[in-house]
């Protein structure tokens, strides 16, 4: 069978054609790769103020269920509620929270050296902790050999040179600056965070169409109900983790409280707020409850691991199962596998966001599960 001259270019030009377009969609996904491996930090902090934009919106079409007002006044009512709820608990507990919060540092740091104590007399080499005071120790072992002349020469010597005095001054400045930064960051982000979440909830319908808008006409229908799917997801598992975190807190507290633990309060609000990261949240903040009570003799702290058991169970079994059985249905291997990934790749962000991460690759993979048939159809 001959194959006509114009059917060979014709069959050679739709082959490069189709080169082209596998050459530019490759570049193109390792650009995108690329880009979000620099920028992830940044990626993943306008991901957290979707979050909140999302959270906003929820409690807002809540509230709208119950009276009926234009969305900015909802948006409003929320915003104005949950400002006064924390400035409330800053006036009444403020005072309380960095009272305890100092004392459970302080407490921590003793139980950690008493645990290294217990574990160098057992014969556990604990030198890998040892990072820190790596500066301390060399000064005291430098200071044992030749004590007197240094007196002296604080007493008696001349007094330091110019050299001198701008070495220290410019180490002092450099470590104001760092700290001043850091400080400026971090209040940056909680800004970045709390504008972005306000946006999205002010007008969710102008992003929504704006994301429909970015896909192509014949995908905008398959696109819509993604997306749709997806805003309901995170909105019904924010809803529940509010909850999760709420109840997760506020028993602690109690607990602690009655078992006599110093700082219980404080306690209470990490243990609710380490509840927003699954896993790994809870198995940090019975460390920690551990490590606070061990200062109060064994019976508290052992009281205070199963009171922390006790908790993980009803947060796992009862609690989670009962609120997100609709909202999500993840494998506990497989998320904790991605929060492990995305904790070790982009850091405390990752671990943090890796649920809902992992909820929306889990709600477009299902969608193209179900969905996959009828396109299949139009196309043949």
């Amino acid at each position: 069978m001959t194959v006509s001259k114009d059917e060979q270019l014709k069959t050679r030009s739709d082959l490069a054609w189709a080169i082209a377009v596998g050459g530019i969609g490759v570049v193109l996904f390792s650009a995108a790769l690329v880009f979000t491996w620099y920028f992830a930090t940044t990626l993943l902090l306008i991901f957290a103020g979707m979050l909140l934009g999302v959270g906003l919106n929820a409690l807002t079409n809540a509230l709208g269920r119950r009276v009926h007002l234009p969305h900015a006044a909802r948006l409003a009512i929320v915003c104005i509620v949950l400002a006064a709820l924390f400035a409330g608990v800053a006036y009444l507990g403020g005072a309380t929270i960095a009272e305890q919060a100092s004392v459970l540092s302080n407490t921590i740091k003793s139980q950690i050296s008493h645990v290294r104590s217990f574990l160098e007399n057992h014969g556990i080499d604990t030198s890998v902790f040892d990072l820190g005071n790596a500066t301390t120790a060399a000064s005291s072992s430098s200071g044992d050999t030749a004590p007197a002349p240094a007196s002296n020469q604080n007493s008696h010597g001349p007094l330091p040179n110019a050299g001198a005095l701008a070495s220290s001054g410019g180490a002092i400045v450099s470590q104001t600056f760092k700290l001043l930064f850091g400080a400026i960051s971090a209040v940056g982000n909680i800004f970045i965070v709390l504008f972005l979440g306000l946006a999205f909830a002010a007008q969710p319908g102008v992003y929504h169409d704006g994301l429909l808008f970015l896909a192509p006409a014949k995908h905008r229908l398959r696109a819509t109900l993604i997306i749709d799917r997806i805003g309901e997801t995170l909105e019904r598992w924010l809803i529940a983790q509010i909850i999760v975190m709420i109840a997760v807190g506020i028993v602690t507290w109690i607990g602690l409280a009655l078992i006599g633990i110093p700082g219980s309060f404080i306690l209470g609000i990490q243990a609710g707020l380490l509840a927003f990261i699954p896993t790994v949240g809870a198995i940090i903040a019975g460390v920690v409850v551990v490590l606070a009570s061990l200062a109060s003799g064994w019976v508290p702290a052992l009281s205070a691991l199963i009171l922390f058991l006790g908790v993980h169970a009803m947060e796992s079994y009862v609690l989670t199962p009962l609120l997100q059985r609709q909202a999500l249905d993840i494998p506990p291997a497989t998320l904790f596998a991605f929060q492990i990934l995305l904790g070790v790749v982009f850091g405390i962000w990752g671990l943090a966001l890796a649920l809902p991460l992992v909820a929306i690759a889990k709600v477009m993979i299902d969608h193209f599960k179900t969905y996959e048939a009828p396109p299949l159809a139009e196309a043949a």
